[in-house]
């Protein structure tokens, strides 16, 4: 589905509820209760965490910003999760901030039901499971633009 769609529906449905005056036990965000996770679209990519951090702070204090980047390039894929200390807050966030315009593009904001944040493998792992996988065929061949993204390793003296 189209986000712009998601956006717009997410509006129409706070709209609702606050003419309706529905109680916050009663409203759509108390499915979400348990997570204090909101994902973050349409994000520009010159963004940078501190920017999402001076953007979502308003709505309360925020533990964790995890915008989402390229392996390789280390560039921002465009979209980010972000957790606050109190889950209230991701309520805020969502109401308020779904839909905003930053630096001419439009974002999407909602809640997260079960949002799991990959821990970071150090980089011993990381090279020991690229050499379980053998070396790169494409970058044998000079080809492989993946970088530190590839799934294989670089190294000739793996298969050696």
């Amino acid at each position: 589905m189209n986000p712009l769609t998601l956006v717009k529906r997410i509006q129409k449905i706070n709209s609702q509820e606050a003419a309706l005056g529905i109680s916050e036990d009663a409203s759509w965000h108390a499915k979400y209760k348990e997570s204090a996770y909101v994902f973050v679209g349409g994000i520009p990519f010159d963004l940078t965490e501190g920017d999402l951090l001076a953007v979502f702070a308003q709505y309360g204090e925020i533990v964790d910003v995890n915008l989402v980047r390229d392996k390789g390039t280390g560039k921002s894929k465009g979209f980010a999760f972000v957790a606050y200390e109190d889950q209230r807050s991701t309520n805020l966030a969502v109401d308020n901030l779904n839909g905003a315009q930053i630096l001419g593009r439009i974002i999407r904001v909602d809640h997260v039901s079960k949002y799991k944040k990959k821990e970071e493998e150090d980089e011993e792992t990381e090279r020991q499971k690229r050499e379980a996988r053998g070396v790169c065929r494409a970058f044998q061949k000079g080809e492989c633009n993946r970088g530190a993204g590839c799934k294989f390793s670089h190294d000739e003296q793996v298969c050696l």
